[in-house]
């Protein structure tokens, strides 16, 4: 290992981020910019363990690409001297408001793709291609086109939804009990608290009496596929 490679790893495990309870007693004692990234770069090294291959550290940013929760780029930095080099996530911080879950989402969403880069194969034609989804759909995020159930699952363009119970669910909701927060969210405007409300209504989990369970709007009417009886 190299030296500038141990540095990171040891990095990597120290909990720099704070938890909800010491964020929410003194704020003027916490820097934004720490507080913010601080919690990030936790979470992509929690998040890690949900790869079977140790993902290599990346520079995490913020970016308001329109239309877009967030992306990934390949290599995007290098050191000032061009010994390393650094691929970036970039996350939409418009986007933060939808909670806390959401935006880890998002950057396993990216993490699948730089996951990819260095493990995998990627092609050229299609951004999400079949190995992309693959792996997405062993961590517990069911990629869509729409972002909801039912959605194509291949495409430049994509979307998911999380998996209840899945490997993912269960991984953010240890990270969020541990104390986890996106420390400052921007302030909504009418319109976007009337697409949160929209999105939160559009999410209902119906479950079957075998264990299996899915997303879906309210009302939908679905069978199971193993048991063939209604979900409810």
């Amino acid at each position: 290992m190299s030296k500038s490679s141990t540095v990171y790893a040891k990095a990597e495990i120290v909990p720099l981020y704070r938890t909800k309870e010491s964020l929410s007693s003194n704020w003027r004692a916490v820097d934004p910019t720490t507080a913010t990234y601080a919690h990030l770069r936790h979470a992509y090294g929690f998040l890690s363990l949900l790869f079977s291959d140790p993902l290599p550290p990346c520079l995490i940013t913020f970016q308001r690409k329109t239309g877009s929760m967030g992306y990934f780029s390949h290599k995007k930095f290098t050191s000032y001297d061009g010994v390393i080099f650094a691929d970036e996530i970039a996350l939409n911080p418009l986007h933060f408001a939808l909670g806390d879950k959401e935006t880890l989402s998002t950057l396993v969403h990216e993490m699948v793709h730089l996951w990819q880069h260095h493990f995998g194969t990627v092609s050229g034609d299609c951004y999400h291609n079949e190995q992309w989804a693959q792996k997405m759909l062993s961590i517990g995020l069911i990629p869509s086109h729409t972002g909801k159930v039912g959605g194509r699952q291949m495409g430049q363009r994509m979307s998911h939804y999380i998996d209840p119970g899945g490997r993912f669910d269960q991984a953010a909701n240890e990270l969020i009990a541990k104390g986890f927060v996106v420390a400052y969210v921007e302030q909504l405007t009418p319109e976007q608290k009337v697409l949160k409300l929209k999105k939160n209504a559009s999410k209902t989990r119906f479950s079957c009496r075998c264990g299996q369970r899915i997303w879906g709007k309210p009302g939908t009417a679905a069978t199971c596929s193993r048991c063939k009886q209604p979900f409810v």
